[in-house]
């Protein structure tokens, strides 16, 4: 049974219009702030007494304390009641276009283009930055593309870095904590040590990220072999470099090669030390051509399995969503909702984020088309 339902209001403030998804800890809705509009809304699924509720709202008092565009804003926190009891929540920014893994895969197959690949994880990179930089510093510990959350604003693509619920500050003077997170996207030496995660655990789930968004794979195939469930648990495949990115995708250049690369190296002082770093190189990269010719990107068939199936195209659906959203940009009061629409058929459809984006970005902007 769902924590909320469809049509529920909550202190007068919220209707829930819908639900999103969910995780171990929490549950996610679509609802709408009856003067802001839209909003996300995470309520945790475990119930407690008002000061328990409020030790698990810790991840939207940190949120709130890092603000950066390219981490995810929170606007309110408090408690509801729920068919399972009193639930702490809090609301955030709604991104309509989802997260970086549906992003990723609404490319199907084709590569996501390599400049739109560098200037989100160049974001990321800066958002996760101002976590890196406090003192002491916070880690994520938990960075994945489910985690990532991907839209549009005027200036084009905007990542938003979301979930801190796992984040920790570390400690001052090993500049480490205890290890947490999602396997695939964690380092050799996080594995190895149950108190070894740290900055540079973190740089080395973006360099994961870099090698998914520019191969369609991961770096490292832990349960490839016979020994796969040692290999994973111990890191051992990860104490070798994984292949150049420009051997999967021709259109990845040397010094984006180095930059991944450096970002997974199995040795963490060699590894680039933290996101500042990484986002600095990132940003020297953005805005330069890629290393293959358009032969070669035209040749290049891939698909987006490696995180498990994928589900098929609706075509259909993705076209039906494109219309209401062209129906909706006739008028300048309902432009923030055509351009929610729109990223939701983008995520359906390749072939529409082609043909509509820059009519997205201009609704982005406030333009009426």
């Amino acid at each position: 049974m769902r924590l909320l339902r469809e049509g529920q209001r909550i202190g007068g403030t919220y209707e829930v219009e819908r639900f999103l998804g969910e995780g171990a800890f929490a549950e996610v809705y679509r609802v709408r702030h009856r003067i802001l509009g839209r909003q996300a809304m995470k309520v945790f699924k475990r119930t407690g007494t008002a000061a328990e509720n409020e030790d698990m709202l810790g991840e939207a008092i940190m949120l709130s304390q890092m603000g950066h565009p390219n981490i995810i804003r929170v606007f309110d926190a408090n408690t509801v009641t729920t068919a399972r009891g009193e639930c702490g929540y809090f609301t955030m920014e709604y991104i309509a276009g989802g997260n970086l893994q549906s992003f990723w895969t609404s490319h199907r197959e084709r590569f996501v283009p390599v400049a739109d690949s560098v200037r989100i994880l160049q974001q990321i990179s800066e958002g996760l930055a101002v976590a890196h930089s406090a003192r002491p510093p916070i880690i994520h510990r938990d960075l994945t593309p489910q985690n990532i959350l991907v839209g549009y604003d005027p200036a084009g693509l905007r990542a938003r870095i979301s979930d801190f619920g796992l984040a920790k500050r570390i400690n001052p003077l090993t500049l480490l904590a205890s290890t947490r997170g999602t396997l695939a996207f964690k380092s050799p030496e996080s594995l190895l040590d149950p108190n070894g995660d740290s900055r540079a655990g973190d740089v080395w789930a973006i360099g994961t990220i870099a090698y998914l968004l520019l191969t369609d794979t991961l770096p490292y195939d832990d349960g490839a072999h016979d020994d796969g469930r040692a290999a994973a648990f111990f890191g051992t495949q990860r104490r070798r470099p994984p292949r150049p990115p420009h051997e999967l995708n021709a259109e990845v250049d040397e010094e984006l090669d180095r930059i991944v690369l450096a970002a997974l190296d199995p040795d963490a002082t060699a590894r680039t030390p933290d996101a500042g770093a990484l986002a600095k190189q990132f940003e020297s990269r953005r805005g330069r051509a890629g290393g293959g010719s358009e032969a070669a990107r035209l040749s290049q068939h891939t698909s987006k399995t490696v995180l498990g199936n994928r589900s098929p195209a609706d075509e259909r659906h993705a076209e039906r969503l494109a219309e209401r959203a062209l129906t909706l940009a006739r008028q300048a009061a309902t432009l923030p909702e055509a351009a929610d629409v729109m990223e939701e058929a983008f995520g359906r459809s390749p072939r529409l984020r082609e043909a509509y984006e820059g009519r997205l970005r201009l609704w982005r902007k406030g333009v009426v088309t």
